[in-house]
């Protein structure tokens, strides 16, 4: 006696995959690569190349395999190099304590009115960042709205003067890049369940203790987020130095673009780019090193 399988019933059909379907998550990917080629891999190529290449404007660049031009503009700009990572990170910590408190507020205090404060927080970012700069050009000249008046008091000589010196840099390096920090924070500050808050509360512990041991260890994928978002252009800016800054302050930003835009020596501007770059991704992954990513991975997944 013959048995036959019926193959119509609904738990043994099979589903037919369409040709191609597995190649979907690709072709969906497809694009981003693209634009990251065409955008940064090309160009960083083309800059490795440059970088190893001898010759002048006029005559043009041949690639000689030049290595040297890396010890050579280390050797000469050293000096800038150092201080645009100090002024950085001095950037990146006034920006830490200004915009964690701002962040807290808004996230925990603000209410409905989260949103007013979060355009208030981005509405300079509708300006452009040359003027921003140029504006506290103006509020810190030496006889301008805010020194002008104290000077006429007396309450500070006539030689005191704040442009031209790391303090304005700094600030505004700070003022630039606060949105930068405060975003990020308060993103990871706006998940915090409210009932783990109640409950530290509850387990008598104060608020200090609440903060220490309950919040901010929940809100570390938002601070180092928002470090990395502002210690690596703050390191790399030019604008704030050119504009608020002097000779003794000038940034390895500065120094890139007159290499290129000046001088036009493009490998040794190619080269110093590439310095920054290696110089930047070190401290990065120190501070992840020293921070912990494990631990602020584990944070985030909460």
């Amino acid at each position: 006696m013959e048995r036959t399988v019926r193959t119509d019933l609904p738990g043994l059909t099979r589903r037919r995959r369409r040709p191609g379907a597995s190649l979907a998550p690709y072709w969906l990917i497809l694009p981003g690569w693209l634009w990251l080629a065409a955008f940064f891999i090309t160009p960083v190529i083309v800059m490795v190349s440059l970088s190893l290449q001898t010759g002048d404007f006029i005559d043009g660049f041949r690639q000689t395999w030049h290595v040297a031009t890396y010890a050579d503009v280390v050797h000469t700009y050293h000096v800038q190099l150092v201080r645009s990572l100090l002024y950085g990170a001095a950037a990146t910590v006034c920006c830490a304590l200004i915009g964690y408190p701002v962040a807290y507020w808004i996230a925990f205090r603000a209410g409905r009115h989260k949103s007013v404060f979060l355009f208030v927080l981005l509405l300079p970012f509708f300006v452009s960042f040359v003027i921003r700069t140029q504006s506290w050009n103006v509020v810190l000249a030496d006889h301008g709205v805010l020194l002008g008046p104290l000077k006429d008091l007396g309450l500070l000589s006539d030689g005191f003067h704040v442009l031209a010196t790391p303090y304005a840099v700094i600030g505004g390096l700070t003022y630039n890049f606060l949105p930068f920090m405060v975003l990020p924070v308060y993103v990871a500050l706006e998940r915090v369940d409210p009932k783990v808050i109640e409950a530290s509360t509850d387990l008598y512990a104060s608020r200090t203790a609440t903060f220490t041991r309950v919040v901010l260890p929940l809100s570390l994928p938002g601070v180092f987020a928002g470090v990395l978002l502002t210690f690596v252009p703050a390191s790399a800016d030019y604008v704030n130095a050119g504009i608020l800054g002097g000779p003794s302050t000038t940034m390895i930003g500065n120094i890139i673009q007159t290499e290129y835009f000046t001088n036009l020596d493009y490998p040794g501007a190619a080269a110093l780019s590439f310095v920054l770059m290696g110089a930047l991704l070190l401290a990065v992954f120190t501070y992840a090193r020293t921070l912990g990513t494990d631990e602020v991975l584990r944070a985030a997944a909460r």
